[in-house]
């Protein structure tokens, strides 16, 4: 498969497992799995042909990480970032002092104003790197990168959770735990 198709067939994989599995039929079960036979059957039958080898390279060369197999490979699943209601099943953890959120700066007087909000993800995505938060504010315009005070909002009760490729997760952060960076 050529490397531009990867990333086509990447970022379909992306979008059923994370936010319309129903566009080619698939099942996610609770906890956002399909089984890997049902997805290589379903893109291929939708127009984009998908084989074990081809999605097993995808998984393993994906630069976020994005996606993973059950322990005995026959099922995959997105590590977060899902619009659907599926139960991780991640236990709270310890965040360190500071986590990073990338935006652009047409977002940051807003963001500075109300705090993140999940809007119709899960959770809100916050990088332990500034260097991670800048490439994902990149996405977006010109990047600004903010802090988030992630020791003061575990000590005042707030939830963290750390997907499996190292993204950090929490339900919101309000605008007082935020600071841009300088």
């Amino acid at each position: 498969m050529h490397p531009k198709q990867l990333i086509r067939t990447s970022r379909k994989i992306s979008l059923v497992l994370r936010h319309k599995p129903q566009a080619i039929g698939l099942t996610l079960d609770a906890n956002g799995w399909a089984e890997v036979d049902d997805l290589l059957r379903l893109m291929t039958q939708d127009g984009t042909p998908l084989n074990r080898s081809e999605l097993d390279l995808i998984v393993a060369e994906n630069n976020k990480q994005r996606f993973r197999f059950s322990d005995d490979g026959r099922k995959i699943r997105a590590n977060q970032g899902h619009s659907l209601n599926v139960d991780l099943q991640m236990k709270p953890v310890q965040p360190p002092d500071m986590l990073y959120h990338g935006t652009a700066t047409t977002a940051v007087a807003s963001i500075l104003r109300t705090g993140l909000e999940k809007r119709k993800r899960q959770h809100v995505h916050l990088s332990h790197e500034q260097e991670t938060a800048t490439k994902v504010g990149s996405r977006h315009g010109k990047p600004v990168v903010l802090i988030v005070d992630a020791a003061q909002m575990a000590a005042d009760g707030y939830l963290f959770y750390r997907s499996d490729n190292g993204v950090w997760l929490t339900e919101a952060v309000p605008e007082k735990y935020l600071r841009r960076t300088p």
